[in-house]
């Protein structure tokens, strides 16, 4: 749902919904409502811990429906932070917190795959909301348009959270809020880096493509396309991610997907100024754009393991938090500085290259932990649970860990 608010943002800077308001202010709405997500993420982890999934999810579902009903009412800026911005976000944070580690704790071999069709329905959603709203808010107009997508977060969301199940106590998680132990991993650091720049990217691409189209002599409508079909990318890109993360390896795809989206960016919607060349570039960049949501879950269960899963992605959550404010503002403030979106293009294909490189180091040190791994079980001859073989303790068993420039370099399925 959060996804249609590219549609609301490219409404609100066309009509003079709330006098006064400036686009920076509406930047920071859209900006709120993904990072109060994350800032409530250990209130999340603690609800869930002393009462459950079930009501986690439960109270975000709360937050989120009366988020959007008092949005309804809204009738000055100020009106639309508490409750599409900060309202919404809790409540999107309480859901979101409680459901994400619960596919990777009933998947093992095909654990991205499954997470992948997941995420999938997040991209499926804000295709069907991102007509849909576009649609309610020119035929009922602003108001319903907020009241019924508050009526149908609940129902749906309500449905959802009375089937879901968790595996918490069987697997032991910590489901610690915030375990500064972890910051004592270098591989957790660049796990957070990774995400940071990932997000500044990301909401930028997000929030900004239906405005885009706009500005370059597209209607309304036609916009609200291209972020439906932006969200449709998603949906169709975020499986096969996760089916060839399990086979290719889950950090060589996160990384080269991440690697692809910035250079689509760069190559392709610099020079979109066309209706087809947009439909192209959503889809394409659509498709790895949200890569990290896609992977998230995952990677950190490769890197950190699973009984540290839940308290990792707290404190990950809260870093977050400010690349999730502050991203979109500052796009649409290099829009403002420049006149036009290439400086913000720009901008975003690069960061999206540079949290690629950060991940690949990550990769480069999780080759590292694994020849480590193989080099003891090989000295004693037994078996090799990373590689799954038999060693006889001849050979790469010996030799431990290769130089780290070599492991930048070097293939392995990691």
């Amino acid at each position: 749902m959060n996804s249609s608010y590219a549609v609301f943002l490219a409404y609100y800077l066309s009509n003079n919904v709330f006098p006064g308001a400036t686009p920076l202010q509406y930047a920071f709405v859209g900006g709120l409502s993904i990072s109060q997500a994350l800032v409530v993420s250990p209130v999340a982890t603690l609800t869930t811990r002393l009462y459950g999934t079930r009501t986690t999810l439960l109270i975000g579902i709360v937050f989120e429906a009366a988020s959007f009903i008092a949005a309804s009412f809204a009738s000055q800026i100020w009106h639309l932070f508490l409750s599409q911005g900060i309202c919404f976000g809790w409540g999107m944070g309480f859901q979101f917190v409680g459901s994400v580690v619960i596919a990777p704790q009933w998947f093992t071999t095909r654990r991205s795959l499954a997470n992948g069709i997941a995420a999938a329905g997040s991209g499926l959603g804000g295709l069907v909301y991102s007509l849909s709203t576009q649609a309610m808010i020119k035929s009922i107009g602003l108001p319903w348009a907020f009241r019924t997508l508050g009526i149908i977060a609940f129902a749906v969301n309500t449905t959802c959270a009375l089937l879901v199940r968790d595996r918490n106590k069987q697997i032991g998680s910590t489901q610690l809020s915030f375990d500064h132990q972890l910051f004592r991993r270098p591989q957790f650091l660049g796990l957070l880096a990774f995400g940071f720049l990932s997000m500044l990217g990301y909401v930028v691409l997000l929030f900004s493509l239906p405005n885009y189209a706009r500005t370059v002599g597209m209607t309304a409508s036609q916009g609200s396309i291209i972020g439906a079909v932006l969200n449709l990318g998603q949906a169709l890109g975020r499986p096969p991610i996760g089916y060839f993360s399990d086979s290719l390896g889950r950090l060589n795809m996160a990384a080269s997907m991440t690697a692809l989206c910035g250079v689509l960016c760069l190559v392709v919607w610099t020079s979109a100024k066309s209706f087809g060349v947009l439909i192209f570039f959503a889809i394409f960049g659509g498709a790895v754009a949200g890569t990290y949501w896609a992977v998230v879950a995952p990677i950190t269960t490769e890197v950190m393991g699973i009984v540290d899963l839940s308290s990792a992605l707290s404190i990950t959550w809260l870093v977050l938090v400010l690349p999730t404010t502050f991203s979109e503002p500052i796009g649409l403030e290099i829009v403002r500085l420049n006149g036009n979106y290439t400086g913000a293009i720009l901008f975003t294909g690069f960061i999206y290259l540079g949290a690629a490189c950060v991940l690949w180091l990550v990769r480069a040190w999780k080759i590292g932990e694994e020849e480590e791994m193989e080099a003891e079980v090989g000295a004693g001859g037994g078996f090799d649970a990373v590689a799954g073989a038999r060693s006889d303790g001849r050979g790469e068993g010996r030799r431990g860990k290769s130089p780290f420039l070599r492991r930048l370099v070097m293939w392995r399925r990691v």
